[in-house]
């Protein structure tokens, strides 16, 4: 492993595909981001035969120096607990999956009773928001609501503390972590793609993403550490075209550009 001693990479996951059931959503920027069950196996059996951990973000924090990586699930769709739950079982791995609670009951997400359970079979459950909305364009208010609200309410739905908080669509900013600090988060997950070390901020910490395109090659070398530099430069260029743009006018251009290409 030539990744750093004490860093960790965080890979971020979002839904996995199973042969014959609808995704929860069909548009091409949310396609690649969803990886195939089978593809999903083959990853989490090449970290089991390499004998390194499935760590969720508690235990990644606190063991920085044990080879492994930290596994995250972001959304809360169904085939967390229909899929990544038993796959990870099996390799007797441990996750975080950060759920959006306005999503839950409705179709392709878990429903608050699969969160329960979820968190009953020993996975670590933590907030990705109460609407998934874009958090650096809210008000303090709003921003508030969507961060302590949605950690109350998982909080009362599981019976367990909610220490955890993912930035849904990567939008974080110093705000983000003011306000998860004073709910009582431990940590704030970004989707920067950065590994991260005893050093790191624990309010702004990196995640890599697994992407539907992301061959069993790249992934051993992503969870190794390799190449992330270029992840980093293809972040700084969507950061500066939605510093541009702004949060909606990004999303429209990226889903155009990604229909052509389909």
């Amino acid at each position: 492993m030539n990744k750093e001693v004490d860093s960790t990479v965080y890979l971020m996951y979002h839904e996995l595909e199973l042969p014959g059931r609808p995704l929860c959503q069909n548009e091409p920027g949310y396609v690649r981001y969803v990886v195939k069950l089978k593809d999903f196996e083959s990853q989490t059996e090449w970290l089991k035969t390499k004998s390194w951990l499935g760590m969720s973000v508690s235990e990644a924090l606190s063991s920085s120096n044990k080879r492994g990586v930290a596994i995250t699930f972001d959304d809360g769709c169904e085939t967390d607990f229909l899929s990544a739950a038993p796959a990870l079982k099996q390799a007797n791995f441990n996750a975080t999956f950060y759920v959006t609670v306005g999503f839950l009951g409705t179709p392709g997400y878990m429903s608050c009773s699969q969160v329960r359970q979820l968190g009953d079979l020993g996975f670590e459950i933590g907030s990705h928001s109460m609407t998934h909305a874009y958090l650096s364009d809210l008000s303090d208010d709003a921003l508030q609501a969507e961060i302590a609200n949605s950690k109350n309410e998982l909080e009362q739905m599981t019976g367990r503390s909610i220490e955890h908080f993912s930035c849904p669509g990567g939008r974080w900013d110093k705000r983000v972590a003011r306000f998860a600090r004073q709910a009582g988060y431990r940590s704030v997950a970004t989707s920067r793609s950065a590994a991260n070390s005893s050093g790191s901020d624990p309010f702004c910490l990196g995640r890599v993403s697994v992407m539907r395109a992301t061959d069993l090659r790249t992934f051993q070398q992503l969870c190794q550490g390799h190449g992330l530099w270029k992840l980093q430069a293809q972040d700084l260029i969507r950061a500066t075209a939605k510093s541009i743009f702004g949060n909606s006018s990004y999303d429209r251009v990226r889903s155009v550009l990604l229909g052509r290409n389909q």
